[in-house]
């Protein structure tokens, strides 16, 4: 049944159900603290404070968000400069009642840090624990783990620091458990006097779920437990010795009495006289339970086989009467956690003195022989402890259902699955992201990487090599320079970490008097974990100012910007000034420095520059780049200058070109360095909305949307969608909309999304379960072959490994977009082919052919709708048509209208994807090009590609230069018809064509004087623009004093007409009257084509049928030869390599056979 729901709901409501990620959850869980608190008379207030990293990246930025709630509430949120400083703060929250002054009977509080944040805290957290906790205080510390160390540079458990501060940990197994637990955590800590550790893992607090809130969900008791007079809370003054007595005799037992008090470790499944026990915790009891289900194990069958599971909470210290009492009887207990064994050997401890026939077989990470079982390293999974349950148990004493329940498992699990094309999406600088330009380094020179979006230099041609733990950036090279010939180092640190650590890592390096140089990348926000903002006032000046007062001798700043600083803006003595572009000589001169030196980069963050455009809080030039792929050769420098994402590959008649993705561009403009006339900038105006757009009233009526399907049903089991996608494309976003659609008809749900550095354009999977009900919906993750659907919205993310495993043959579907959007990859190699049918027909062997469908859904989309951001509910549309998503279209679009982010787009978007699953080619029909637009056709025969080719060297110079070209590919295809093989002759067609068509000043002039140019930009651009073109004319432009090489320059409009007049004299080239024709480069054009005159004739003397391949070949290699200028001339000196080699072959083949064996 359909219910009511808004967005404020999660912090709002008081009873019922709420739909809510477990990081909302951690944002409630305070609030409802205070209101329990109030209900009993006192009058407290909250406290957090920590410092983000993944899992809890986004934790603070949830609490912006709900800062009228939390406000309402008296909690103050600040976050901390570092973890161990924010830790420290807390510990003065439970001191009030020990200064005058006090407004509140109390203080809780609640701090947060990843794994690496608690281990620089260990300090703080044992001196803070010992001291203890207020009477109506207390503490909740949230200790993120990252167990695969997806977004960390280690494996993280927190649990043996947190030991070794004595502190208890917790450990919530669900969205639910965390408000459950979490008041038990702060209810804990008061009674105990203890800090109370609560482990976050992203299993969990990155899962969404429909959760119960009801206020008296949770009862306290209070345990029948002799406190002594003096209590065990905070006090002044205090000795050491007493501290740690207190805490190790008194806290803990108090700690175990509360625990057993509220039987917070129970028995949930099997009888407590089972023959075997599994004692499990947080995120593996779901997983056992995962494991049970898809063994066909219920509780009737449990029973049957002796089984019974028990889950422990708390973590350690163990509660240890409650675990022993469910051993007795027990032949065997299989302990699963992941990691290091905790709950396993305080188990043992346990059961130790017992007598030998109360005293069951304890297994888990070994079993009894001490043979490996469960793994200790990594993440444990359903099938694994699916296998280790079916070895344990022996299959004869299974039920035939289970039995063949764990072969299918067995087969899903052991299928090899894998994406045969190589291609992988990981995360990469985003489009324009200043690290793009600022983690260059010069030649000769090496840089060192630190923590930080920085850090994927690492994986780029950057020269970029080690890292170190967050704070200690440069530290390794104070050491490694004694013993090093290498005289000077780059040290990349990113703004966050220096405020956080970073800077003593630098006061460490003056005074060691070490030669680095530390590259201080401004980026104006944490963009590693969201865009937050700096927790202080963090300026270039202010860093420069506190460098220098260290002792930094040298300072410069670099920016794309350089005069954006007010007059009056107090830097330090000294530092000079420069834009991005004298990036390299500045380095240059950096690294002969002695001693320390620091390069400021400044530059704001791509991503970040994106959301204050949105919200109207930066400026947003009216300008943007557009290529004339006529122009373009497709070289790829420009790639290389910019290393960004939103120069995408286009295939045309004429091979590979560029283009800008105007809907990803964040106008960097850094791509206009590449050494191409191409570049055209667009000033004015605006990116042409979709056809669906002027007419949205329209569009969302006509043509008829189609009736709706017949849904999935959830009653009999839980349905399993698995999306998969891009970082920043909205992903996340249709996870969040399918939870809340499902909510609103009160089934229960879960959704998990896996995120990684995914925000950096790498891949996003989001596991969506939706079952009849909360309790029929286990662990969070899809398991092998456990995808009913996989909504893909990227190719590449569809087709991983990852994804691949989800996938069961004629039980999946697979709806998938095609779109071809390059991987980072592709900035570095711009001949790189993008293979989409290898990619594609790895999820149809996944999934059976017959299940897919692929649709080219960005095209679609983004000719609809204007912006390819519509994709992806685009595909949600397109999947519910089909019948595939066990949601109404009512609530998924009320659920849109709930999400508040383009509302209408969405909606439409979702609309224009159920009319293409009902009739695609209606649809398509709607996206024709306009009157007079020649469709997009890529010749594939030798009859085609003469014919294309014929045309265009006609418009090139002349009938005359067309009947040449005919003439030599006729001679060549008469040759090659008696080897009775093919491929020569669409060699020498596309490559002869190509070199007798080079691009002068006359062909540059006439492509952008050609009608198709300006249609082209009509295409993609609406409203009153101006053009500016960027170009280097060989007989006016500049050179460059230090390389020689020419320099672009910016021409305006004017340069439209002046084409025009350019193109009409095409007649002079080659003509003693071409001025151009005198240039070393024409000349060279020029001979190329009698060069390969040449080579065809030789080739055709020679050829035969054994050495037709390497003819191709040979007739191929100028193909590689690609740009204008300087560029040109390096693929040429590589095509002559290449040629070189190969000629060498043809004229001594033997030689060439056995170098080959």
């Amino acid at each position: 049944m359909p219910v009511a729901v808004t967005l404020d709901d999660k912090y709002v409501l008081e009873s019922g159900r709420v739909y809510l990620t477990g990081t909302q959850a951690l944002v409630r869980l305070p609030m409802m603290q205070r209101q329990r608190d109030l209900a009993a008379g006192l009058n407290t207030a909250g406290y957090i404070s920590g410092y983000r990293g993944s899992p809890l990246g986004g934790f603070d930025q949830a609490l912006w968000q709900a800062k009228r709630f939390i406000k309402n509430n008296h909690i103050e949120f600040q976050p901390g400069v570092n973890e161990d400083l924010a830790a420290t703060a807390l510990w003065g929250t439970q001191q009030i009642h020990l200064y005058p002054g006090a407004r509140y009977d109390g203080v809780f509080g609640m701090w947060y840090g990843k794994g690496p944040g608690v281990d620089r805290s260990g300090d703080v957290l044992k001196h803070a624990n010992y001291a203890g906790t207020a009477r109506h205080g207390g503490i909740v510390a949230l200790a993120g783990d990252d167990h695969m160390a997806k977004s960390s540079t280690t494996a993280h458990q927190s649990e043996p620091a947190l030991i070794a501060a004595a502190i208890p940990i917790l450990h919530a197994a669900s969205v639910q458990e965390y408000l459950d637990l979490g008041l038990h955590a702060f209810a804990l800590s008061r009674y105990s006097g203890l800090w109370v550790a609560f482990k976050v893992l992203s299993e969990t607090v990155d899962s969404s779920a429909s959760v119960y809130i009801d206020p008296h969900r949770i009862e306290i008791q209070t345990p029948d437990f002799a406190l002594p007079p003096d209590g065990v809370h905070i006090r002044w003054p205090d000795d050491w010795l007493g501290q740690e007595r207190r805490t190790l005799t008194i806290k803990h037992p108090a700690a175990l009495a509360y625990w057993r008090a509220n039987k917070l470790d129970r028995l949930m499944m099997g009888r407590p006289d089972a023959r075997f026990g599994i004692v499990t915790v947080g995120k593996s009891y779901l997983d056992v339970r995962q494991a049970l289900d898809e063994l066909g194990i219920d509780d009737a069958e449990a029973e049957r086989l002796g089984l019974a599971v028990y889950k422990v909470a708390m973590v350690w210290p163990l509660e240890t009467e409650g675990v022993t009492a469910f051993a007795q009887g027990k032949r065997e207990i299989l302990v699963v956690e992941e990691k290091r064994p905790i709950i396993e050997q305080q188990l043992k401890d346990a059961l130790f003195n017992a007598p030998a026939d109360r005293r069951p077989v304890v297994v888990g990470k070994t079993d009894e022989r001490g043979q490996k079982l469960l793994k200790i390293d990594g993440e444990l999974t359903p099938f694994e402890i699916a296998s280790v349950l079916v070895a344990r148990f022996g299959l004869d004493g299974l039920s035939a259902h289970t039995r063949q329940r764990f072969e299918s498992l067995q087969r899903r699990a052991g299928r090899q699955v894998r994406n045969e094309s190589g291609m992988a999406r990981v995360p990469y600088f985003c489009s324009g992201c200043p690290h793009n330009s600022s983690t260059k380094v010069p030649e000769g020179s090496m840089a060192m990487a630190g923590i930080g979006c920085h850090t994927l230099a690492i994986n780029m041609d950057r020269n970029t090599k080690t890292f170190t733990h967050m704070g200690a950036e440069g530290a390794p090279w104070v050491g490694a320079s004694h013993f090093s010939d290498m005289p000077h180092v780059f040290q990349n640190l990113g703004d966050g970490t220096y405020f956080h650590s970073g800077y003593l890592a630098i006061r460490h390096a003056v005074a060691t008097n070490t030669t680095i140089t530390y590259k201080i990348l401004y980026n104006d926000a944490v963009a590693m974990t969201g865009g937050q903002p700096h927790d202080g006032n963090v300026r270039p000046w202010t860093i420069s100012q506190q460098v220098h007062a260290e002792g930094v001798g040298r300072i410069a700043l670099v920016s794309d910007d350089p005069d954006k600083y007010p007059a009056g803006t107090e830097w330090a003595p000294g530092v000079t000034f420069h834009h991005r572009s004298a990036l390299d000589d500045v380095q240059r001169s950096l690294r002969e420095w002695k001693g320390v030196s620091v390069l400021i980069y400044d530059q704001t963050c791509a991503a970040e520059k994106r959301r204050r455009r949105k919200r109207g809080t930066f400026p947003d030039p009216a300008k943007r780049v557009f290529i004339n792929q006529a122009v373009c050769e497709g070289c790829g420098d420009c790639s290389v200058q910019s290393n960004c994402l939103s120069v995408t590959p286009v295939e045309t008649e004429f091979g590979p070109k560029r283009a800008i993705d105007q809907s990803s561009c964040n106008k960097d403009f850094s791509c206009l360095n590449g050494f191409c006339p191409s570049f055209v900038t667009v000033e004015g105006g605006g990116v042409r909305k979709g056809k669906a757009d002027k007419k949205s009233a329209v569009a969302t009526t006509e043509p008829p949307l189609p009736a709706a399907p017949v849904l999935p049903m959830v009653a009999d089991k839980p349905y399993g969608v698995l999306i998969t996608g891009i970082g920043g494309t909205g992903v996340v976003t249709i996870g969040a909309i399918m939870g809340t659609a499902a909510h609103i008809e009160g089934k229960g749900v879960t959704v998990l999304d896996q995120l990684g550095m995914a925000q950096k354009g790498g891949a996003v999977i989001s596991h969506v379960r939706i079952g009849a009900s909360p309790e029929a919906l286990h662990a969070v993750r899809l398991g092998a072959g456990g995808a009913d659907l996989l909504l893909g919205c990227d190719l590449v993310v569809s087709a991983s490994a990852d994804a691949l495993a989800r996938l069961e043959p004629a039980a999946s579907h697979a709806i998938v977009n095609t779109h071809q959007t390059i991987t980072g990859d592709f900035t570095r190699r711009p001949d790189l082919a993008f293979p989409a049918h290898t990619l594609r027909l790895s999820v149809e062997a996944a999934a059976g052919a017959e299940a897919c469908d692929f649709v080219e859904a960005t095209e679609i989309a983004t000719a609809l709708l204007g912006d390819s951001i519509a994709t992806n509910m685009f595909m949600l549309g397109y999947a519910y048509q089909k019948g595939l998503i066990p949601i109404g279209h009512e609530s998924l679009e009320k659920a849109i209208e709930l999400n508040g982010a383009a509302v209408a787009m969405n909606t439409a978007a979702f609309r224009w994807g159920r009319r293409a699953a009902h009739d695609r080619a209606a649809v398509e029909t709607l996206l024709a090009p306009a009157e007079n637009v020649v469709p997009f056709r890529i010749s594939r025969t030798v009859d085609e590609i003469v014919a294309s080719r014929t045309g265009h060297l006609t418009g090139y110079q002349n009938a005359a230069l067309a009947e040449r070209y005919k003439a030599l590919v006729d001679k060549v295809r008469a040759a090659e018809q008696k080897t009775g093989k093919s491929g020569l002759a669409e060699a020498v067609a596309r490559n002869y064509a190509k070199l007798l068509a080079y691009k002068d000043e006359y062909e540059v002039a006439r492509l952008y004087a050609d009608t198709a140019f300006q249609a082209a930009l009509e295409r993609q651009f609406e409203g009153g623009y101006r053009l500016r073109f960027h170009l280097a004319p060989p007989l006016f432009a500049r050179r460059d004093p230090k390389t020689g090489h020419l320099l672009k320059q910016e021409f305006g409009s004017w340069m439209l007409p002046a084409f025009k007049l350019l193109a009409r004299f095409k007649f002079l080239r080659g003509t003693a009257f071409d001025p151009f024709g005198y240039t070393a480069e024409r000349k060279l054009e020029r001979a190329l084509i009698g060069e390969y005159e040449t080579l065809v004739g030789e080739l055709l003397a020679g050829l035969s049928a054994s050495n037709h391949d390497l003819a191709v070949r040979l007739a191929s290699v100028p193909d590689d030869i690609k740009g204008y200028g300087h560029i040109k001339d390096a693929h040429l000196a590589k095509a002559r390599r290449t040629q070189a080699t190969l000629l060498q072959q043809w004229h001594n083949p033997e030689a060439a056979k056995i170098a080959a064996e």
